[in-house]
């Protein structure tokens, strides 16, 4: 990758749209998270299955691990830690959501921080490893705006750590009509923010935080991971 980049300047959202991105992970759209989105849209709208998105978690995760929007807590609570004690950290502005996942893996007493990801990160701590999977869907603005999120994922993770995720995309992919309609409900009411989002956008975004970044498709979905992050200048 190119050794230096214009950094983007972007704006920070609405906080009402941020908080409609979030606002499906009540209690009520977590019951049926695992069964609605982990097995079926993953596997006949997105055409990713969720043990693809695992494999993603095992080959990157790390001891000392922060999870951006953690959902139910299912990857996490499936994935393959490199240690036996790792230190979990779990960031979500859904309430929710962090309780629901603080239950799912207590054993691993996960400390939880309720914060949005368009803010700086509230921590002293670096990462050796942060995911943010199925997170930059779910956040409004275009990949532009989006790429602040990245910005303050890259100033918590540590040197020698890894950034890695996956995001539904709407644009340069064919959806089937199950998931036009999906997309477009999901759009409609805020819950997704993705009708702009493109590969070469997530790419431009990754390129600007990070020296080194892969990205791989798979369906509908665009699986990436990032090292070596960039001190701001």
């Amino acid at each position: 990758m190119k050794e230096s980049q214009h950094r983007m300047t972007p704006p920070r959202p609405n906080p009402v749209e941020i908080r409609k991105g979030a606002a499906f992970y009540n209690a009520r759209g977590l019951f049926i998270y695992n069964l609605y989105v982990l097995r079926f849209n993953n596997r006949f709208l997105w055409r990713c299955p969720r043990r693809r998105l695992l494999r993603h978690y095992d080959q990157h995760i790390r001891c000392n691990h922060l999870d951006v929007g953690p959902g139910t807590g299912w990857y996490l609570q499936h994935a393959t830690f490199p240690c036996r004690n790792p230190s979990v950290t779990l960031l979500d502005l859904s309430p929710d959501s962090l309780a629901t996942a603080s239950r799912r893996l207590r054993k691993l007493s996960p400390v939880s921080v309720n914060a949005d990801i368009y803010s700086p990160i509230p921590t002293d701590e670096k990462f050796d490893s942060v995911a943010a999977n199925y997170v930059f869907h779910c956040i409004p603005g275009d990949w532009e705006t989006k790429s602040s999120a990245i910005e303050h994922i890259a100033a918590v993770l540590s040197p020698d750590g890894v950034f890695f995720g996956s995001t539904i995309l709407g644009q340069g992919v064919h959806h089937n009509r199950l998931g036009r309609r999906t997309m477009a409900r999901f759009n409609a009411s805020g819950t997704f923010h993705n009708q702009t989002d493109d590969l070469a956008g997530l790419q431009k975004a990754l390129d600007t935080y990070f020296d080194q970044y892969t990205t791989t498709m798979v369906g509908k979905v665009a699986l990436f991971s990032a090292t070596r992050p960039r001190t701001a200048t």
